[in-house]
Formats: structure tokens, C-alpha cells, sequence
């Protein structure tokens, strides 16, 4: 059966400071189950939240690489005034602008304390029901086969294929959008934010790793050791991980 993507993992170097940041950007709530800090939506730790992806923050020994992530969150906003007041917030909690080689766009380009970009963008009818997080932007060469890939995957519907952008949302039609964006450029770093996915309940980890293999995954060895998750890489080499199925 297929897998769910149910959050967003950032790799830091201080995960309850990011934490505390992407909380007050988003309007959630910090939790701390172990090791990594886990951001959602008010209310207690709900995971996987029914209509949202949350974030997921582990701790890492090394800064990483000074080059553009190739996975990125875009924040919504419901007008111009709460855009510039979104822009002016995140910029006193320590976000920082940032040229990715967007030009002239109605959208603001921002990093985290620790570098990892996100936009900020104008009002867009489109995302008026995502909640703050509007979509998960992945750079790719082939968004039509990431497309087909994602949407096999995962149990995620598409909306929409281009030569430059593919889009697929949760079969509920709620929660973010997962978009895959042309971008020139191929990987030169590990990625320091990727997807993490979950099976349904009674749903065996290590049969969806065989069937995402099947479709074009392969084994990622972060020297992660025996741990209840399984590290892949994406056709295009995006890492990305299988959790344990709940039960």
C-alpha cells in the first residue's frame, strides 16, 4: 500500500533553536519525544497530523554545505499586509534574505538561523486552505518523473504536470502541496532537508523499501547504523526516509 509523507526533516546543528524559530514562523508548537525536535500544529504531539506536515529536527555534529538545498518550504500568506508583517516577524527571529537567483518575483526569499531557505509568498488563491505551509518545493531536472515516482510512492493525488512543474497533494486535498520544480543543476551536497514517509498501520516497512525500489529508489548508508527507519535516494537523488509503521 502506499506510504504517507507526514513530515519535513531539517538537519542542525541546534535543533531546539531551530525549533523554537519554525514554531514562531509557523504559529505551532515545539515538542521534544527524544533527541530531535518536533514541530506541529497546536494541541500536543499528533503524529502524523491528519492535515498537516510537521518538522522534524535532528541534531547533526557539522554545518552544511554553503550551497542551495534542494528541498525548500514556501510559507503562505492571506494578504500583501500579512506578507510584509510575515517578512518583518521572521526577520527578527533571525531569518535572513537570501539571493537564490529569483530576480524580480512577488515573493521573498529567506534562511533560518542555520541557512536552510524558504519563501515567503504573495496571496495565492491556490494555497488559501494549506495552512501556514503552503507547498514543499524540490528541485529537480524531470518533474514529470518525479511525478510519476512521488505519486507512486506515496498515496498522494497529482494535480498537475508540466515540463517545469509537477504538483501533487494528499488524496484528503488538504495540507501542503508537494511540488517539483525544474531547476538547472544537479546535487553537489548532501541535502540538509528531505521528506520523511510513513506506512499505514499493518503495513511492513521492509516490503514498501522493496516496492520503492522497484520504482527506482536506492539504499542511502549515512553510516545511520540499526535504526527503525530506512534511508533511500529519489531517481534524482533526493534522500528521503521510510519510518516504522505505527502499529
Amino acid at each position: 500500500m502506499p506510504l504517507r509523507p507526514v513530515q519535513v526533516n531539517i538537519k542542525a546543528l541546534d535543533p531546539q533553536a531551530v525549533g523554537r524559530f519554525w514554531a514562531a514562523a509557523l504559529g505551532w508548537s515545539a515538542y521534544h519525544p527524544g533527541v530531535t525536535t518536533y514541530v506541529g500544529p497546536e494541541g500536543g504531539l499528533v503524529w502524523p497530523d491528519p492535515v498537516a506536515l510537521g518538522i522534524d529536527i535532528v541534531p547533526v555534529p557539522e554545518p552544511g554545505a554553503a550551497v542551495k538545498n534542494r528541498v525548500h518550504l514556501d510559507l503562505a500568506t492571506t494578504s500583501p499586509a500579512h506578507q510584509t508583517d510575515l517578512v518583518g516577524r521572521l526577520t527578527a527571529l533571525g531569518a535572513t534574505p537570501v539571493d537564490v537567483g529569483q530576480g524580480e518575483v512577488p515573493w521573498r526569499c529567506l534562511a533560518d538561523p542555520e541557512g536552510n531557505e524558504f519563501c515567503v509568498l504573495e496571496p495565492r488563491e491556490v494555497y488559501r486552505d494549506t495552512g501556514p505551509i503552503a507547498a514543499v518545493v524540490v528541485d529537480c531536472a524531470d518533474p514529470g518523473a518525479m511525478a510519476r515516482f512521488w505519486g507512486e510512492a506515496t498515496d498522494w493525488v497529482t494535480h498537475r504536470v508540466t515540463d517545469d512543474l509537477a504538483v501533487l497533494r494528499s488524496p484528503e486535498d488538504t495540507g501542503p502541496y508537494l511540488e517539483f520544480l525544474r531547476t538547472p543543476g544537479g546535487k553537489t551536497a548532501p541535502d540538509r532537508v528531505h521528506l520523511d514517509l510513513l506506512p499505514y498501520p499493518g503495513d511492513d516497512r521492509a516490503a514498501e523499501v522493496t516496492r520503492l525500489r522497484s520504482l527506482g529508489a536506492t539504499d542511502l548508508d549515512l553510516g545511520q547504523g540499526d535504526v527503525p527507519w530506512t534511508c533511500l535516494t529519489d531517481p534524482e537523488d533526493h534522500e528521503f526516509c521510510v519510518l516504522d509503521s505505527p502499529g
